[in-house]
């Protein structure tokens, strides 16, 4: 008598995440317009209906990959985490981060390479208030705190995509101390913010 084959049940915890790590691969690689659903499940070896019943959509898909980068230690929860100074700290990391024959991290391609998408800037925007924004946000103080929050993580962005992407040789080239220096200093502008550093004039001195 032939023995009946029982189908094994699929564990839906390791499914899930099997999608979820194709679909980082996919958008890591193409952004969100060049990655399609088929593609990502063909990777995780399930079909596409399974992929979109696990998640509903392709673009829930993309906010679960995003915020799943942003949820891995960064250089500015360490550094506003730490005992250290966070300018320096960033400086240094960042540095570090982006040196020659480092791997770009899979967050930052994703959001290169999915920018041009409306739908995925609006996603990108809501993760990244949620975490990287919000962790910068929260550790300033004084002043003008939000804007100099964003204005921290858009030079991380920019100095990313020239010295890392593009390869601008002043900043591929430069020696590695001199440049976290450097950058240090602009860093720490942004993180103190505004100060009145203005000492009292002897009397009888002149405004000029």
């Amino acid at each position: 008598m032939a023995t009946k084959t029982i189908p094994r049940r699929r564990n839906a915890a390791t499914t899930r995440q099997a999608i979820l790590a194709s679909a980082r691969r996919a958008f890591t690689r193409a952004g969100y317009d060049g990655a399609g659903v088929r593609e990502i499940a063909a990777g995780a070896g399930v079909t596409a209906m399974m992929a979109n019943r696990y998640f509903g959509s392709k673009e829930q898909l993309f906010a679960e990959v995003v915020a799943d980068t942003m949820a891995a230690p960064s250089i500015l929860a360490s550094a506003f985490g730490g005992t250290g100074t966070p300018a320096e700290d960033i400086a240094r990391g960042l540095v570090d981060q982006t040196k020659h024959g480092a791997t770009p991290l899979d967050g930052f391609q994703i959001m290169l390479r999915s920018a041009s998408s409306k739908v995925a800037a609006e996603i990108a925007r809501e993760q990244i208030e949620r975490h990287h924004y919000k962790t910068t946000a929260t550790a300033l103080r004084g002043p003008h705190a939000a804007e100099r929050a964003a204005l921290l993580l858009s030079m991380i962005a920019g100095f990313q995509v020239l010295r890392q992407m593009i390869g601008l040789t002043a900043l591929a080239e430069a020696e590695p101390k001199a440049l976290a220096k450097m950058l240090g200093r602009v860093f720490q502008l942004l993180i103190e913010g505004e100060q009145d550093r203005k000492r009292p004039r002897p009397p009888g001195s002149s405004k000029f």
